[in-house]
């Protein structure tokens, strides 16, 4: 197997402890659409994970008992994260294989529009192979197997590591190509995933219409969090697309 993607399978290692319920949503995005359009045309493009980004941050600090991780078995301990740190990923090519990567986004709950997609772009136009936010990986790819795994494991499962290394939620999207929804454990707590939009019959007062409807999954931890609180930071995302009006809180640090 090509050292690329060794991360990729330590990752998966620690993820089998993962207790994972899965729920989706469909998302009417008409009112994200037109405030996109809008921007477009005054010479900002913005993606649709950005606003992703933007709702899932908002909402995941309105429910802080999503916001933490557990580990261990016997003795499980909990950890609840101040700030909400949105770990998103990346398809990218390394040495000729084509991998997934990932960053974290710290204080997601108040980084505005322009600077998540700021963010995002640094990250996807950087190169893998110098860029610093994937210096970590490329030394678990130099690392022999045998050295590599537990060294990834040792600071995985420490609690006080786990928000700066797999974040407290997760975006993964495949909305770029014809898929309409999946599921994902991400590392954390919460993971999002992010289909296509499409045009799909809806009901608006009491007429079928057409609008961009966009399916949303949810993974959570049912470890942490049970099925209810689930639904209600799912319904709380659902709410920030459909609602979305443009406006954006003022950021409180500088993002890295």
């Amino acid at each position: 197997m090509a050292a690329e993607r060794r991360h990729t399978l330590y990752f998966l290692g620690e993820t089998r402890a993962f207790s994972p319920v899965f729920l989706d949503s469909e998302i009417d995005m008409t009112a994200v659409l037109g405030h996109r359009a809008a921007e477009r045309e005054a010479g900002r493009a913005l993606s649709v994970v950005s606003y992703v980004v933007h709702a899932v941050g908002r909402a995941m600090a309105r429910h802080p008992e999503a916001n933490a991780a557990v580990r261990g078995r016997f003795r499980p301990r909990l950890a609840k994260y101040a700030e909400v740190s949105t770990k998103v990923t990346f398809d990218k090519t390394m040495n000729g294989h084509r991998i997934v990567l990932s960053a974290v986004l710290p204080g997601a709950q108040d980084a505005t529009l322009g600077e998540i997609q700021d963010w995002l772009e640094a990250r996807r136009e950087g190169d893998p192979a110098s860029a610093p936010e994937f210096a970590a990986v490329r030394l678990l790819h130099r690392m022999p197997a045998w050295l590599g795994r537990p060294a990834f494991r040792l600071r995985a499962r420490s609690l006080a590591q786990r928000q700066a290394l797999f974040g407290t939620v997760a975006v993964t999207s495949l909305g770029h190509r014809p898929v309409d929804g999946f599921h994902s454990v991400g590392g954390t707590t919460v993971t999002f995933g992010v289909g296509r939009i499409a045009d799909r019959p809806v009901v608006r007062e009491r007429q079928v219409t057409a609008a961009p409807v966009m399916r949303l999954s949810m993974a959570f931890d049912h470890r942490v969090i049970d099925g209810a609180e689930a639904a209600d930071l799912l319904a709380d995302v659902k709410a920030g697309l459909e609602g979305f009006d443009g406006v954006t809180t003022a950021r409180t640090r500088t993002l890295p």
